[in-house]
Order: structure tokens, then sequence, then C-alpha cells
């Protein structure tokens, strides 16, 4: 009974061993491949792993400037959460962060996927590229360059846009809207559209590249408009890649932004509507040195992200669609 038990227990005890002998051997056959990945792997372990170790000095009263060790600094708990959560800013920045990255989530997620679907119905190429080609381009111009544009056209002196109201006789004299708090949430959610609206638009086109044309010769035989060729066979077959994407901005909703407000909001008059958990942590921590009250906010945001994450994976895992 005793060798029976041992024979029994043998291979469980060698199953591990042989799951890593194959899956060193995987490796090996894909050692070309797996060399690609590297510097991406080193990259993320170096600029996204290694910084995790100073987020203790959240529960510190770090100090850069006494060139102690992290492990020198007073302990002090959950000090910094509390002064966050009892700042008499943390409703207005609460407020603004989520409103702002609702309104980019409502309005900037469809937006690709609906010029993906009118792009795809698009049979003359060249315009088809020309339009592809526009869109496509904002996405590669950098924040300051789109408020310089966004300022350009908005300017009370030869603005485009002040101009065009008065030509049309809507306004008597132009109008500062970089200056009014009721301008700023549509200027930040039109350039966030305009700016990568064409880019975000590439994953649904090749998605909807890769869906069987015999499904539309089938509808059209049938008689189905156009119309409910997109309701019935593009957006069921794309509908994995958009919860996949769904999942992942949901995940990011408390990241408003930060070089597209810093930039377009530069007057102080916007910061009732403006100050986003972003770019306060950018003020307080460069600007009034407070490191481990900063560091304090960020680790916040994060959980209040990973736990929409999961939540947002857990719903979508009922479609069948999910990360995890």
């Amino acid at each position: 009974m005793p060798q029976a038990t041992a024979e029994q227990q043998s291979p469980i005890s060698r199953q591990p061993k042989v799951h890593s002998k194959s899956f060193l051997r995987r490796l090996m056959k894909q050692w070309d491949v797996q060399l690609m990945v590297l510097p991406g792997v080193i990259l993320v372990f170096i600029f996204a792993y290694m910084p995790m170790y100073g987020v203790i000095t959240g529960f510190m009263d770090y100090n850069l400037f006494t060139g102690s060790r992290i492990w020198d600094n007073p302990w002090v708990g959950f000090k910094h959460f509390e002064a966050f959560f009892a700042a008499p800013e943390f409703e207005r920045i609460l407020r603004n962060t989520i409103v702002i990255s609702l309104l980019k989530f409502v309005i900037g997620f469809p937006a690709p996927i609906i010029l993906a679907l009118l792009l795809n119905e698009v049979r003359h190429m060249l315009f088809k590229r020309v339009i592809q080609t526009i869109t496509y381009l904002p996405y590669f111009l950098s924040w300051v360059i789109v408020a310089g544009f966004a300022t350009a056209l908005l300017s009370t002196e030869n603005g485009s846009i002040n101009i065009l109201l008065e030509r049309i006789g809507a306004i008597d004299e132009p109008i500062n809207f970089l200056s009014l708090k009721e301008y700023f949430w549509s200027i930040l959610i039109s350039a966030n559209v305009w700016k990568d609206i064409g880019f975000n638009s590439i994953v649904f086109l090749a998605a909807i590249a890769s869906i069987d044309p015999a499904l539309y010769e089938a509808a059209d035989i049938d008689g189905a408009s156009k119309a409910k060729q997109v309701y019935l066979i593009t957006l069921p077959s794309i509908m994995p890649v958009v919860i996949i994407f769904m999942i992942l901005a949901i995940g990011n909703l408390l990241n408003a932004g930060f070089e597209d407000i810093l930039l377009l909001a530069s007057n102080p008059v916007l910061r009732p509507v403006s100050d986003v958990i972003d770019t306060y942590v950018y003020r307080v921590g460069l600007g009034s040195h407070r490191y481990s009250y900063a560091v304090a906010i960020g680790l916040f945001k994060a959980i209040i992200s990973v736990g929409l994450l999961t939540i947002a994976n857990y719903l979508a895992r009922r479609s069948g669609n999910s990360l995890w």
C-alpha cells in the first residue's frame, strides 16, 4: 500500500516540472518573438514597476531635500489621505474629474466607432484615403500645438470663430471663450475628439474589415437596407472589440486628462471647472513640494481605477468578452 500511494503521488509531484519544462521549451522555440518583446518588457519594468517603490512615501512625511534615505522619514499612516478628503477643494476636484471623464467617455468613446462605420460605407477609395489621412494627422500633434490652434481659433483678435459669429450676426462683440467657465468643457471635449477620433477608429475599421462579406450579400438578397446591415451585422460583429475598449475606458475614468487641461486652462479663472486630480497633484506636488501628499492622492486614484476596471471586466464577462 505505501508503494502504491507513492506511485499515485509521483505523477502529481512531477507535474509542475513538466509544465515548467514545456514552458521553457516553448520559450526557446519562440526566441525571436520573445527577443522583440524584451525591450518593451524592460521599459515597462523600469518606468512602471520600479517607481512603485516610491508609493510608500504616501504614508510618510517625505522630504526630498534632506538627502536621507526613504526609510529614514517618519511614518504617518493615512495622514495625507485624510488631509486630501478634508481639503476644501476635494469636492470640486472630484466633481470636475468625474464630469470631464464622463463627457470624454460618452462623447469621445462612440465617436471613432461612428467614424469607422461611416468610412466603411465609402466606396470611392481616393476620397476614403484622404478622409482617413485628414482624421489621423491630429493624433500625431502634441497638445502644445493643439492648444495653440484652439487659442488662435478662439482668439478675440482675428480669431476665426469670433469672426464667423460676427459675420452671421450671432454676436455683437468678440467673446473670450478661453476665459469663460461655461465654455471650457465644450472646448476641451471638442479638442479631444478632434485629436483622437481618427487614430482610434483604426482598430474598429480593422474589426469591420474582418467581417465575412457573405453576411452582407445574404442580407442584401433578403432586402435589408444599409442601416439594417449596420445594426444587425456590423455592430454585433465588432462588439467584442468594442467591449474590450469599453472596459479599458471605464478603468481610465478618473484619468480626466493632464496636458490638455493644463494647456487649455492656463487662465486661473477657469480653475473651478478645470482643476482635476492630475492637475491638482502636479500643482501641490511639484509647485508646493508636498510630495507625500501628492503620492497619496495618486495612490487613491489608482486604487479607484483598479476597482472600476475589475467591476467593468466582471460585468463584461457575462457577455463572454473580458480581459481576464
